[in-house]
């Protein structure tokens, strides 16, 4: 097990990077703690696979330095930074059993035949394998094989990191839920450090103790679940984590205070606007928004039942017809039709400027 530091990382894959879009991973400087369960949350193309390529030595970056317990590793080869890596598609030997697969990454290390049988079938057992490790991985499904390639990342007690590189893709949606399941409760058997990356939020949410939320090559925001969901730094956070995302809305300042179709807004953090420089814009979630007497006006455009919930899109008046507004509403809760107010909880809403929350 390892801390894992990032120091003034950056990364391209041209030779002579000019600007910022040339740049897969724009400057980084981050800490994984020893034993933390990480996710590498972001849209496809944002950086997560390069990262976690460069952190296991498949790659090396441009400039700064990768650090296992302050031990610099940048120039050292996969093969001594001692982690595993588990990847998108199976990675295993068809001809060889279930068992053999397991128990490879094991001989190769020259580990004993009892502490192998033992590791091999504590891992068979938790991954639902156990029936299979006599037969040969090749009779196997697609996701009974990506099982065998999560064992071989697991089987080994002594690494410094276990990387997952998006490893549920070809697994079927109620076993992805068993085996994020599975996952947890080994890393709080043996706290190794994992990160996994992912695109998927419930699989970040569920499965890490802090998500790495990241954009275009940067770090948008590291936090909890809660965290992310509660304090999106950046509107990005708040619009990529949730179903729906966070309701972004440009507004103006006056007097002081933020104003929205009309109606001032009560922000938590709206006392910390000192000037009107940049793009000012409203954060807050749907679910923090109410129907009510009077406040923000709106008319009510489309219904969507989403099963405990519905959710409610209205529109705001303005120009270009206005500013869509979603907010959950539970089942037995009336709906106006046609023209309503709406309300805002002034303690979860927030003002942004250019993108950022401001403090």
């Amino acid at each position: 097990m390892a801390q894992i530091t990032l120091d003034n990382l950056r990364h391209s894959y041209m030779a002579n990077p000019a600007d910022d879009t040339d740049w897969a991973l724009k400057q980084l400087d981050v800490e994984w703690a020893d034993g933390g369960a990480y996710a590498l949350l972001g849209p496809s193309g944002c950086g997560k696979t390069t990262l976690l390529n460069i952190i296991s030595g498949l790659l090396h970056p441009s400039h700064g330095r990768i650090l296992f317990d302050g031990k610099d590793v940048t120039d050292l080869p996969t093969d001594q930074r001692n982690i595993a890596q588990v990847f998108q598609f199976p990675v295993i030997y068809d001809t060889m059993t279930v068992y053999d697969n397991l128990a490879f990454p094991l001989r190769n290390r020259g580990v004993g035949e009892a502490e192998v049988d033992a590791r091999v079938r504590q891992i068979a057992q938790m991954l639902e394998l156990s029936e299979t490790l006599t037969k040969r991985a090749s009779g196997l499904t697609a996701d009974g094989k990506q099982k065998i390639s999560l064992g071989r990342g697991l089987v080994r007690a002594d690494v410094n990191a276990i990387m997952f590189d998006e490893p549920l893709t070809v697994i079927d949606p109620h076993l992805k839920w068993v085996l994020r399941s599975k996952l947890k409760e080994l890393h709080h058997e043996v706290k190794t450090t994992m990160i996994y990356v992912t695109h998927d939020q419930t699989e970040a949410l569920t499965f890490a103790d802090k998500v790495v939320v990241m954009n275009a090559g940067e770090v948008v925001q590291i936090g909890t679940p809660v965290e992310l969901f509660e304090e999106p730094k950046h509107t990005f956070v708040g619009h990529f984590i949730g179903s729906p995302g966070m309701n972004v809305l440009a507004c103006k300042l006056e007097n002081g205070l933020p104003v929205f179709a009309g109606q001032r807004i009560a922000a938590s953090n709206a006392g910390a606007i000192t000037d009107t420089d940049g793009a000012l814009e409203i954060g807050v979630r749907p679910e923090f928004i109410t129907f009510a007497d009077d406040g923000i006006p709106a008319d009510v455009v489309k219904v969507s039942d989403a099963g405990h919930y519905r959710i409610v899109e209205t529109r705001s008046p303005g120009r270009d017809g206005g500013q869509s507004i979603k907010l959950l509403v539970g089942e037995e809760e009336a709906i106006p039709s046609g023209s309503t107010h709406l309300s805002f909880a002034a303690d979860n809403t927030r003002i942004y400027r250019n993108g950022w929350m401001v403090s």
